[in-house]
Parts: structure tokens; C-alpha cells; sequence
């Protein structure tokens, strides 16, 4: 019997990714700019809709950190930062000099909490500092309450940075995640639902919004026949081969939504008759999410099980999991910083996991690990 790794989300190729990376060494693009590059973006701008403008970078931390410096985040300044979530969204805060702070989940969505940002707003500028910025973050493939979220950030005229590096092909009453805040930011790191190997982008709807993201991460050289800087400088572009990758993907990008939302089903199958687990899933019709990750709660006072021992026994199985996103006011890098909100987040990390997700599982991959779950709560 096979019993290779099944992986939590592993990359899948789709079968072109390697004619437009040819192209580029046939034709000596393997800096980082080119037509794969320029293609990139433009495939992600069509796919995105809604007249926006990508720039293609090397990570989505990258992304990140350039929209905090396109808001104009400064040493000292206080940036809001979904607590539940990976460290990618709160570090480049730091790498600012700027303070994050961190606002609890809401049950819902598992995403930034509208009442408990208002709160933490509210609270900062009662202690003589406004928000500069904040980041709000699409979870596991779910749109954040976006309605909510943006009639806070709006009412006190504060700039919404979207992480969406879980959430390409995700919509919020049909217009895309990557599309609602002042900036966004995207990931095709291996494990997301398209990759570049490694990369990312910044989301803008004006266009010399860009063209500044693109002079940053190009070690923002000014117009000259000699290297001149007058600022600050990254090396941040996206490489030709690697936006060769993503141009390959963008053509399987529809089918790998498809694929990931069918394992979401599979797991709903699974477990909709078993009392004491919910499969995490959109709140209503006006969600629509790419379902990254599909993630399981246990509820321990319906079940004798920890998703903890699932995890090990599915790891003597030859099968990954994962824990819910530790919250980052419990890091031990973070928990210097103020926290606002309950323990939505802390229960979700305590309670929850996430399961093989992946568009490329195989029938038999869903075999094994239907077995394996037959095995452990039966």
C-alpha cells in the first residue's frame, strides 16, 4: 500500500509553468523584470477585475512591508494587527520601527473583530495616538467581515492594508479579496493555492501607487546614467523565471479554487453527522472562500478527543496537520504589546486544526485519510 506524505498543501503544477520559464532563459530575461514579469501582473490584474494595478514582488512579507511604507508608517507609529494570524502580517510592522497592536478574532469569520477594532481605536487615541494603519487579514481563504471592518477604518479615516495571502480567488459579495482595502498584499509562497516558489505582490487601485511600490523594490534607484539613490531602496522585484512559474499557474488558478473548495466538502461530508466537530465554513451567502485550508473545531465537551491527539495519530499515518495560527499576543516576541478583544482567538488556537488541504489529493490520498479518521474517533 502507497504510503507516501500526504502534505497539508503542497505546490501543484499545472503542466505550462515550464514553457514560459524556457522562454525566459531562451531569451536571457533571468533578472528580475522581463515579460513573464510584466505578464504576471497583468494576469493577476485581469483575474482581480475592478481597474487595480499589482506589482509583483519576491513575498508577500514583502508586499506587506512596502504597503506600511506606501501609508507612510514611521518609527513610533501604532499599527492595528489582526492577533490571529500568521507572523508574516505583524513583523513588518517591526521591521518599521512602528508598534503593533493586536485585536481579537470574531467567531464568525475567525478575522479581525469590528467591535474589538473600534474598541482598540477608540482606546489608542484616548492614550494621545491615533493608528496609523491597519491590518486586516482573510483567513484561511475567509473573507473578513468586510462591510464592518472598512465602516471602522473609515469612520476614523484610517488606511485599510489587506492581507491576502491566503485568499487569492476569494470574493466578498462578488468583488474580490485583494480589491477593498487602500493596499493589499498577495503570496504565492509553495504552500498557497498558486505559487511562484517563492513570491508575492502589492495590490493598488492607482497606478503611480505602483510604479512607487516598483522603484522601492528595486533598490529605488532615480533617473540617471549612474546609480543615484535618494531614498531608501529594496530588493523586493519578482524574478522573470519565478513570474514564469505564476504565469502557468494563473491559467490553472480557477481549477485549484475548485479543487480546494471540493476538499472542503469532502470534509463536510465527513463530519456532518458527527457531534462535536464543525468544519469551518463561510457565514452566508456573501462569503465566498477559496478554502486554502479547511479547518476543524472540536467542541471538547460533546467529544473525548483533543485536536492535538488527531494531529499525532494522523502523523503515524504518514499524514500532515497543522495547529490553528498561534495568536500573536501570545508569541513570546510579541506579547510585550497591547491586546484588545476576548479569547475568541485563544479558544480557536486551543480547539481547532487544519487539514490536508490540497487541489493535487488524489482519490486515494482522500481514501487514506478517511481511514485514518474511521480508525481514530470510531
Amino acid at each position: 500500500m502507497n504510503n507516501s506524505k500526504i502534505w497539508l498543501s503542497s505546490p501543484h503544477m499545472g503542466g505550462t509553468e515550464q514553457q514560459f520559464v524556457q522562454e525566459a532563459f531562451n531569451t536571457n530575461w533571468v533578472a528580475p523584470l522581463g515579460p513573464n514579469v510584466s505578464g504576471f501582473e497583468k494576469d493577476l490584474e485581469n483575474f482581480l477585475g475592478n481597474e487595480v494595478f499589482v506589482a509583483a514582488l519576491s513575498s508577500g512579507t514583502a508586499a506587506l512591508h512596502l504597503g506600511l511604507l506606501l501609508l507612510d508608517v514611521k518609527a513610533g507609529d501604532e499599527v492595528i494587527c489582526q492577533s490571529f494570524t500568521f507572523s508574516a502580517s505583524a513583523n513588518p510592522i517591526v521591521y518599521q520601527g512602528a508598534i503593533p497592536i493586536f485585536v481579537d478574532s470574531e467567531p464568525s469569520t475567525w478575522n479581525i473583530c469590528p467591535k474589538a477594532l473600534e474598541e482598540a481605536i477608540l482606546d489608542r487615541i484616548a492614550k494621545g495616538k491615533k493608528p496609523k494603519a491597519i491590518i486586516a487579514v482573510h483567513l484561511y481563504g475567509m473573507p473578513f467581515d468586510v462591510d464592518a471592518v472598512l465602516e471602522v477604518a473609515n469612520k476614523f479615516s484610517i488606511p485599510v492594508l489587506e492581507d491576502s495571502a491566503e485568499s487569492l480567488g476569494s470574493h466578498f459579495k462578488g468583488k474580490m479579496c485583494g480589491t477593498f482595502g487602500t493596499l493589499a498584499a498577495l503570496s504565492f509562497n509553495g504552500n498557497k493555492i498558486i505559487t511562484t516558489s517563492s513570491g508575492g505582490a502589492l495590490v493598488s487601485s492607482e497606478e503611480k501607487v505602483k510604479e512607487k511600490a516598483v522603484f522601492l523594490a528595486t533598490q529605488a534607484r532615480d533617473v540617471a546614467p549612474h546609480y543615484q539613490h535618494s531614498e531608501i531602496g529594496y530588493n523586493y522585484r519578482l524574478s522573470n523565471i519565478s513570474a514564469g512559474i505564476g504565469r502557468g499557474q494563473m491559467q490553472v488558478l480557477n481549477d485549484h479554487i475548485l479543487k480546494r473548495r471540493a476538499m472542503h466538502s469532502f470534509y463536510t461530508d465527513y463530519f456532518q453527522k458527527m457531534d462535536g466537530i464543525a468544519v469551518f465554513k463561510e457565514p452566508n451567502e456573501n462569503y465566498y472562500s477559496n478554502h486554502w485550508l479547511s479547518c476543524i473545531i472540536f467542541d471538547v465537551k460533546k467529544i473525548n478527543k483533543s485536536p492535538d491527539e488527531l494531529r499525532l495519530f494522523l502523523e503515524t499515518k504518514n499524514i500532515e496537520t497543522r495547529p490553528l495560527w498561534k495568536p500573536m499576543h501570545l508569541q513570546p516576541i510579541f506579547k510585550k504589546y497591547p491586546y484588545y478583544g476576548g479569547f475568541v482567538c485563544e479558544n480557536l488556537f486551543a480547539t481547532g486544526l487544519c487539514l490536508p488541504s490540497g487541489s493535487n489529493l488524489t482519490y486515494f490520498d482522500k481514501e487514506r485519510i478517511i481511514n485514518a479518521f474511521d480508525e481514530f474517533f470510531k
